[in-house]
């Protein structure tokens, strides 16, 4: 854990166009990486993913970059835990984009979901590689909203709500905030909840 050391990872920055703070986060990062000799970094965010994974300078470090999903899943397959709780929901998993169309992660979410007991996983109309934006992508989540009903976030809980879930789940802790706003917008929060793959997987073990 580097602390105080960790600075954002600046993809948010390179988005809106400050390339030159972008720099300044990732020369800040890379020298702390090194100096701790890090090797494996797992993320929570598909954005700081992407950007250790594939972006310069970043992208020039030996090291194993990981989404939490991709741990979870591989601990399930592995027997290291194990979820035990019934959690009785109808589910509809939300595909980030940077965690999909940009790294073909698909499939681990969907496993960590499957293998929650209760939960009955249903598919959005547009999913994996065709899914659909939350809004929040381009450094948008700390920008001035267009009126609710032109929102991609409020589309894209309706494209939920025609699926009479319970639960929009996704893995992005931007489309969290985006479609947890779009819930509130639309006056639904007694009837449709958001949350994080990660945080149902928890309510499931003993």
């Amino acid at each position: 854990i580097l602390g105080v050391d960790e600075w954002c990872c600046g993809d948010h920055m390179l988005r809106l166009g400050e390339k030159g703070l972008f720099e300044f986060l990732a020369e800040h990062n890379i020298q702390a990486f090194r100096d701790h000799n890090v090797r494996n970094i797992i993320t929570n965010s598909p954005h700081c993913f992407n950007v250790f994974k594939n972006e310069n300078p970043y992208s020039s470090l030996t090291v194993n970059v990981k989404h939490y999903t991709q741990v979870f899943a591989e601990a399930l397959r592995n027997g290291l835990i194990k979820p035990l709780r019934e959690i009785n929901a109808k589910v509809a998993y939300h595909d980030p984009c940077f965690l999909g169309k940009r790294n073909n992660i698909f499939e681990e979410p969907r496993e960590i979901l499957q293998s929650i007991p209760g939960v009955k996983l249903v598919e959005m109309n547009r999913n994996r590689e065709n899914s659909f934006c939350c809004g929040g992508g381009g450094g948008r989540v700390w920008t001035e909203e267009a009126p609710y009903d032109k929102r991609p976030s409020v589309n894209r809980v309706k494209e939920a709500l025609n699926l009479n879930v319970d639960i929009i789940a996704t893995a992005c802790p931007f489309c969290i905030i985006m479609l947890t706003d779009a819930v509130k917008a639309l006056g639904l929060e007694d009837r449709i909840t958001v949350k994080d793959v990660g945080e149902l997987l928890k309510l499931s073990l003993p």
